[in-house]
């Protein structure tokens, strides 16, 4: 990951233990292994694209050079999505109380990393089916799990706003007169979205290191 991101660990469980930390509740435990979510996530359609993706011959690779290009293309958005996350809401908070900026603040970010890891991703997958046929049925197995996935990940994701207007109120109502606490809840803010863009960094991360990896021709 990009210097100075929290680690997301698996699944991304380092924002699984900051938002439950927000929230003042235990990290759930004992939760589904993942293969066991993936069979209700998919659906029967993505279930089918997938047997698909795994069953189809590779396609022939084309290129065997490194993949600095790629390294550098995945560090300049990580770095840019970093910039907007460490950067003020661009609009003014009129009161301490109005949590209306923050979240629209949040809103805009959160799409900001979708549209730009999205993209990301997209060319890594291009990137992998140029490079060799193993590769490109990697490519094809992310092309397929990607859209399948979203509208759970937008479900679980589209709670951060939510558990941070919760943290937000409740850091307001124990502060009483100490004027510090915005302050407070701005870093807790941002530690939340760092998290959130190391865990949606983790495919396109993933499609990376497995163009470091040599492969046969």
């Amino acid at each position: 990951m990009p210097h100075g991101f929290p680690s997301p660990g698996v699944g991304g469980s380092e924002l699984t233990r900051l938002l439950a930390r927000l929230a003042e509740a235990p990290t759930a435990e004992g939760r589904p292994v993942f293969a066991e979510r993936l069979g209700h996530w998919l659906g029967w359609t993505g279930a089918i694209a997938l047997a698909a993706a795994l069953n189809a011959a590779p396609a022939a690779g084309g290129g065997t050079q490194a993949a600095a290009a790629e390294e550098a293309d995945f560090q300049r958005v990580a770095a840019a999505l970093e910039a907007a996350i460490a950067a003020e809401p661009r609009e003014d908070v009129s009161s301490p109380t109005d949590f209306g900026p923050y979240r629209r603040h949040c809103l805009a970010l959160q799409q900001a990393m979708q549209d730009g890891i999205g993209a990301l991703r997209q060319r890594l997958r291009d990137a992998l089916a140029r490079r060799a046929p193993a590769l490109a049925r990697l490519a094809a197995l992310d092309a397929v799990l990607d859209p399948a996935l979203a509208p759970q990940e937008r479900a679980l994701l589209g709670l951060v706003p939510l558990r941070l207007q919760a943290h937000f109120e409740r850091l307001g109502r124990a502060a009483g007169a100490d004027p510090r606490w915005p302050d407070a809840f701005a870093q807790d803010l941002r530690r939340v979205l760092r998290a959130e863009l190391a865990h949606r960094l983790l495919p396109a991360q993933g499609l990376l290191d497995a163009l470091r990896t040599p492969t046969p021709p």
